[in-house]
């Protein structure tokens, strides 16, 4: 084992014990909601309005998601044991079209354990998982529970909303407020399916 592999696993184990499940973190969200604010340590009008649009975002998710029989099939046959932790954010509209999906999937398996930290507090693992040198999340990092080896990792959108992401930014250099309606009304239309496929991929 490397020096890197050993700090890796040391990062991992202390953001672990500051984890909560699923259920925790959509507590921890509606009850900031209420009192008018959002997760992290910078609290702005715009960040809460974008957790109580997000929370509301997730509320329908939980109860409107569904997968395909033949996705449902692989799940409960997926026979390894990991944990698949999450860093996310309330604010973070991308977290709240996936988080659902995500929880979904891990509650169809034994052998999934879902747990979720935030960002700003786990520094150390959000550095470890950047996305082209940012910190872009959700960020799905899947940890062997035997071994406590990453086994993969996933995010921060699913696979077809990246592509549309990188495409735009390749063409205008920057995602306008048109091109993130363009992109909700995506996830609209796709009802979390990329997602479930991309999570497939990693079980």
């Amino acid at each position: 084992m490397t020096i890197t592999d050993t700090t890796l696993k040391n990062i991992i184990d202390e953001s672990l014990t500051k984890a909560i499940s699923y259920q925790e973190y959509r507590t921890l969200v509606q009850n900031l909601v209420a009192d008018g604010k959002s997760t992290g340590e910078e609290q702005t009008e715009d960040l809460s309005n974008y957790s109580m649009l997000n929370d509301r975002r997730m509320k329908r998710l939980d109860k409107t998601t569904k997968l395909t029989e033949e996705a449902i099939a692989k799940i409960k046959s997926y026979h390894g044991d990991v944990t698949w932790l999450v860093l996310t954010e309330s604010w973070c509209g991308d977290a709240a079209q996936t988080m659902p999906v995500i929880n979904k999937v891990a509650e169809l398996s034994n052998n999934i354990t879902l747990k979720v930290v935030l960002r700003d507090e786990n520094e150390a693992l959000m550095n470890e998982f950047l996305t082209n040198g940012g910190k872009s999340i959700p960020k799905l990092i899947a940890i062997d529970n035997t071994s406590g080896n990453v086994i993969g990792d996933w995010g921060p959108r699913p696979t077809k909303a990246t592509k549309l992401v990188n495409d735009y930014k390749a063409e205008h250099g920057t995602l306008t407020p048109e091109f993130k309606e363009d992109l909700q009304v995506w996830y609209n239309k796709d009802k979390g399916q990329n997602t479930v496929d991309d999570l497939l991929k990693l079980i």
